[in-house]
């Protein structure tokens, strides 16, 4: 039995390193199961401890994967070890290649590593055609090497980029046997109308994971440190005198305050939603929480509008901001100047916007200015990160706060976990 729980432990192990919550606790949840367990009966114990380990459906398809490639025969292991091995050399092989292909007269091409990495991915069909490009343009590259070396590279990266959208799209075609699990990958900028309600569903369901698993992660960082006579002798008078178990003082739960700054101009209106349908379904955050919506102005939210957020868009419509330019120096201005103060030590700027602005030096000035006054500034971008080094507003904003990616629900899943961990 000592080898099964020595077997168990590396496996919390590989699921933690697969980005799952596993900690002491389920481990020992999943040593109590498996004492009592048949073992040969491979698909219950599967069964048993994916109750454990995993809540969410896209938690189950990793841990399933990894039951799957870590318990096995030492024959598949060591099968799957070879091809693994093999498949690592293979790749390595390709690199190397691939680092010799991507010169221009004798120099490397100055490429991103992700669309190196996209050429290496390639079929060899896709690969013969730049070469073939290649080849073409070596007489004229000899007579040109300056001119010609700038055209192959704008040649190659336009169509590195175009091989890395069709290799997304398959992934994101691999994923239509679950249409939730989809939904939970896709571009927000490219939902319809009809994938909103399943999108609201799904954002209500993961916000419960996030408050649970919260609240689980409360239970085990256990007492303050400072040990509550009172109870503990009460708990002792129970037994008769004896201190089987001493009580100590909770910590003091403060509740975060969120001053939020959400752009609504245009296509941001449907990022800005959805943010705040996590944000508001989740417990974490104080009631003195205020919530901004800017695009030319800026108003302050009714807190009853937010109650329904099935009506937030006709209440932004009504409002006169959807639809207009974006100014976000002066909402950044207009929160820094605003009496009473709004900002504060106690508080966090979150702020919802892709950066795209009139006059960026203006809110650069407002954001440094926001930022002092301001606990902590994080900012939710939709863009997908890829794109951020070709958008100047992005590089600047990205330079004076933090920035996280939020292109996909996923993403803006993973930006509010981190913001109620902070």
């Amino acid at each position: 039995m000592n080898v099964y729980l020595e077997k168990l432990a590396e496996f919390s192990a590989l699921l933690r390193h697969q980005g799952l919550a596993v900690g002491l606790r389920e481990t020992a949840d999943a040593c109590e199961i498996l004492s009592g367990w048949d073992l040969t009966d491979r698909e219950g114990v599967r069964d048993a401890l994916q109750t454990v380990y995993a809540k969410s459906r896209e938690e189950q398809m990793v841990f399933q994967r990894a039951f799957d490639n870590f318990f096995v025969s030492v024959e598949k292991r060591d099968a799957l070890r070879r091809k693994h091995e093999a498949e690592a050399q293979e790749l390595a092989r390709r690199r190397e290649e691939a680092a010799q292909e991507l010169q221009v007269g004798g120099k490397s091409m100055d490429l991103r590593e992700d669309l190196q990495e996209v050429y290496v991915q390639m079929g060899e069909d896709k690969r013969e055609q730049l070469r073939q490009m290649l080849e073409k343009t070596k007489s004229n590259l000899e007579r040109s090497p300056r001119l010609y070396s700038n055209f192959i590279r704008s040649v190659f990266m336009r169509f590195l980029l175009e091989q890395q959208m069709v290799m997304e799209d398959a992934a994101a075609h691999g994923q239509e046997a679950d249409p939730d699990l989809a939904l939970l990958y896709r571009d927000i900028s490219q939902f319809s109308d009809a994938d909103i309600p399943r999108a609201a569903a799904l954002i209500a369901s993961i916000s419960r994971q996030l408050d649970a698993q919260l609240s689980r992660q409360r239970q085990k960082t256990g007492h303050s440190g400072k040990l509550d006579f009172r109870r503990t002798i009460r708990k002792g008078l129970e037994t008769g005198g004896s201190f089987p178990k001493l009580a100590y003082r909770r910590k003091i739960r403060r509740r975060k305050r969120l001053v939020l700054l959400c752009d609504v101009s245009g296509s941001m209106l449907q990022f800005s939603e959805f943010a705040l349908r996590f944000i508001k379904s989740m417990s974490d955050f104080s009631e003195s929480s205020q919530t901004f919506l800017f695009s030319e102005e800026v108003r302050l939210v009714d807190p009853f509008a937010l109650q329904n957020m099935d009506a937030f868009r006709d209440y932004v419509r009504s409002s006169g901001l959807y639809g207009r330019g974006t100014d976000l120096g002066s909402a950044l201005e207009y929160l820094c100047q605003r009496r009473p103060a709004v900002l504060g030590p106690s508080a966090t700027l979150l702020i919802l916007s892709d950066t795209k602005t009139i006059d960026i030096p203006r809110a650069a000035r407002a954001l440094l200015e926001a930022k002092r006054q301001a606990g902590r500034v994080l900012w939710l971008n939709p863009i997908p990160q890829r794109k951020w080094p070709y958008i100047r507003s992005i590089q600047t904003m990205l330079a004076l706060c933090q920035m996280v990616p939020c292109a996909t629900l996923d993403e803006l899943a993973a930006a509010c976990r981190r913001l109620l961990r902070a």
